[in-house]
């Protein structure tokens, strides 16, 4: 095995760690979604800027999904909350997909980890892998701590009506989004 490749997987495996102790020391249970903050205007460009590949190695563009409603959630497979709130947004995918809204799935995690979750509990919208870069996304976009799971959600124009650390109830995000696109 080359040096190159065992410094990659040795940083990936101090990345899981870090973010398995961040999570760890700061889990939040039973927490309502936060309200809007404001975000840098540049972290969501940089978002729409963003490029990540699902664990097939197929590219995803997130300027493909400007001018929609965007559900961003990043997650884990060993963050047990993470995969328990997944078939919930599956289901709101299917609901709202008619009406514009995306979600996507960003894991701060290894593409073998994430292709044996897809592979036991597919979900309907895509997960995407984004190593470091993922990392310095979720931070920009609000999440100085990278706790997981981190979910926000923004609107076609860009504005950011929902921001949420820790595990989110499919009836709030469902009422996010309902309230959303009634306007």
């Amino acid at each position: 095995m080359s040096k190159d490749r065992v410094f990659l997987i040795g940083l990936v495996a101090a990345l899981i760690a870090l973010l398995a102790g961040l999570y760890m020391g700061s889990q939040h249970t039973g927490t309502k979604p936060q309200t809007a903050q404001l975000l840098n205007p540049e972290a969501l460009s940089n978002l729409y800027a963003s490029r990540f590949e699902d664990v097939d190695g197929k590219a995803y563009s997130f300027s493909a999904w400007q001018g929609k409603t965007l559900v961003v959630n990043f997650w884990a497979s060993w963050c047990p909350p993470c995969r328990e709130e997944m078939p919930a947004f599956s289901r709101l995918q299917n609901r709202y997909a008619v009406r514009g809204v995306q979600f996507v799935g960003i894991a701060l995690d290894a593409t073998e980890s994430v292709r044996a979750f897809a592979g036991q509990y597919p979900v309907s919208y895509p997960l995407l892998v984004s190593g470091t870069a993922g990392v310095e996304l979720a931070r920009q976009l609000g999440n100085a701590g990278l706790s997981l799971p981190y979910t926000l959600v923004v609107s076609p124009g860009g504005d950011v009506p929902l921001v949420h650390l820790g595990p989110l109830a499919e009836r709030d995000l469902d009422l996010v989004l309902h309230t959303m696109l009634a306007h």
